[in-house]
C-alpha cells in the first residue's frame, strides 16, 4: 500500500515537472517523446489536480492562463481517447452536461459558419462592395455575443461547487480566458457597428486575420477544453445532490433559488448557523451590517401601513427617530402629502401599480426616492418598500472605470 502511494505521489510530481518544462520553454513535441506512456493516461481530473497544486504552491494563475493551450496540447492524446469513450455514454435530457454540450453544438455551427464567411471578405479585392456579407457577418456575430451566458453558466454554477471541492485554480484560469473572449468580440462587435462604408479594405483583412480569426479559435479551444477537462472532471468530483442542484439552477444562469426542499441545497454542516434566506444563510448581525452598510436608505412598511424598519446608515437623507416604529406611514408626512401618500398605497394594494419614484434637490444633494410594492410568491400585497438615495455624485459619471483601474 505504501508502495502504491509513493508511485501515485511520483507520477503527480512528474506531471507537475512537466507543466513546469512547458512554462520554462521546453518544446511539447520533446515532452510527449519523452513522457509518452505516462500522458496517454491522464484523466481531466489529474489534469485539473496537478494545476491546482502548482497554484498552492505559487505559480501564478496568470501564467496558468496564458500557456493553458500548451498545457492542452500536451494532453490532448489522452484526452481524445477518453472523450471517444465518454461520447459512447447515453446522456438523459435533464442532465446538465447535456445542456452545455447543446449550447458549444450551437456555437461550433456558429463558428464554423462565420469562419469561411470573414475568410471570403478577406480574400476580396479593396474597395469591392461587402454589404450583404457584412449584413450576414453581423446577424451571426450578434447571435455569436450570447456566448456570454454560456460562460456565465459556468462561472456562477459550475465553478462554486468546483471551489467547495478545493479546485479553484482550473476555473480562475478559465474564468480569465472567458474575459479576454468577451473582450475580443466586444471589440469585433464595435467594429462591425463602426464599418459604414461596406467596402472590402486592407484594415478589414488585417483585422480580420489578426483579430476576427484568432478569436474564433479561442472559442472552439474554449469549447474544447469544456469538452475534454472541464465536464469530465466535474462529472468525477459531484455528488449526485451536487448535481441535482445544478439542474434546477442551470434554468437561470445567475444562480436563481431553487426552493425545493429536497435537493438538500447545501451538505449538511457546510453553512454556519443563522436565518435562512432564500439564498444563503446569515445571522442577525450580519443582516444588520448589511443593511447598514447598503449606500442608500431603506424604509419598510407593512400591509397595514405601519412603519416596521428602517435602516441606520452612515448618512441618512431623511431623519428617523425610533418612535416612528409602528407609526401609520400616513402621519410620517406632512398633512399637505398624505393624500398623495395615501394613493401610492391604494395603487400597490389594488395591483394598479408596482413602483414610484421622485427627485428633489436638497441642497447641493440630488435625492432619488423610489416606493416598491412587496409582494409574497402568490402575488399578495405585503407593505412598500421606500429606497432613497443621493445621486449627485452618480448623475457626474462619465465614461468607464473598469475594476482593472483600481
Amino acid at each position: 500500500m505504501a508502495q502504491l502511494k509513493n508511485d501515485a505521489l511520483q507520477r503527480k510530481e512528474t506531471l507537475k515537472n512537466i507543466i513546469r518544462d512547458l512554462h520554462d520553454g521546453v518544446d511539447v513535441e520533446e515532452i510527449k517523446e519523452r513522457f509518452g506512456d505516462l500522458l496517454d493516461q491522464v484523466g481531466a481530473a489529474e489534469i485539473g489536480e496537478i494545476e491546482q497544486e502548482l497554484v498552492n504552491e505559487g505559480l501564478a494563475i496568470e501564467e496558468i492562463q496564458k500557456l493553458c493551450d500548451v498545457h492542452v496540447a500536451v494532453f490532448k492524446d489522452s484526452l481524445d481517447k477518453q472523450q471517444a469513450t465518454e461520447n459512447e455514454i447515453t446522456i438523459s435530457e435533464d442532465d446538465p452536461v447535456s445542456i452545455l454540450k447543446k449550447e458549444n453544438i450551437d456555437t461550433t455551427n456558429l463558428v464554423n459558419e462565420i469562419k469561411p464567411l470573414v475568410v471570403k471578405i478577406a480574400g476580396l479585392e479593396e474597395s469591392t462592395d461587402i454589404s450583404t456579407q457584412l449584413d450576414e457577418w453581423r446577424a451571426k456575430h450578434g447571435e455569436l455575443m450570447n456566448l456570454d451566458g454560456h460562460y456565465s453558466k459556468k462561472e456562477n454554477i459550475l465553478f462554486p461547487y468546483l471551489e467547495r471541492h478545493g479546485i479553484s485554480g482550473p476555473p480562475s484560469v478559465m474564468w480569465g480566458i472567458h474575459d479576454e473572449i468577451r473582450a475580443d468580440l466586444k471589440l469585433i462587435n464595435e467594429l462591425l457597428k463602426a464599418k459604414t462604408d461596406n467596402k472590402a479594405s486592407a484594415i478589414l483583412t488585417g483585422t480580420i486575420m489578426d483579430k476576427v480569426i484568432p478569436t474564433l479559435q479561442a472559442i472552439s479551444e474554449m469549447i474544447y477544453k469544456e469538452e475534454n477537462i472541464l465536464f469530465p472532471m466535474c462529472k468525477e468530483t459531484f455528488s449526485d445532490d451536487e448535481w441535482a442542484e445544478i439542474k434546477v439552477q442551470l434554468g437561470d444562469p445567475m444562480a436563481r433559488v431553487y426552493k425545493e426542499k429536497d435537493l438538500g441545497r447545501v451538505e449538511e454542516g457546510s453553512l454556519p448557523e443563522g436565518i435562512d434566506l432564500e439564498v444563503g444563510v446569515l445571522n442577525p448581525e450580519q443582516i444588520n451590517l448589511i443593511l447598514t452598510h447598503l449606500p442608500i436608505d431603506i424604509t419598510y412598511v407593512d400591509e397595514n401601513d405601519e412603519v416596521r424598519y428602517f435602516s441606520l446608515g452612515p448618512e441618512r437623507i431623511f431623519e428617523r427617530a425610533r418612535a416612528v416604529i409602528g407609526r401609520k406611514v400616513q402621519f410620517c408626512h406632512p398633512p399637505a402629502s398624505m393624500g398623495i401618500v395615501e394613493q401610492i398605497l391604494q395603487d400597490f394594494k389594488s395591483g394598479k401599480k408596482n413602483d414610484a419614484d421622485f427627485w428633489i434637490q436638497m441642497g447641493d444633494k440630488l435625492v432619488y426616492i423610489r416606493y416598491f410594492a412587496v409582494r409574497d410568491k402568490d402575488g399578495t400585497y405585503r407593505g412598500t418598500l421606500e429606497v432613497s438615495q443621493n445621486i449627485s455624485e452618480i448623475k457626474k459619471i462619465t465614461g468607464e472605470k473598469r475594476i482593472y483601474d483600481y
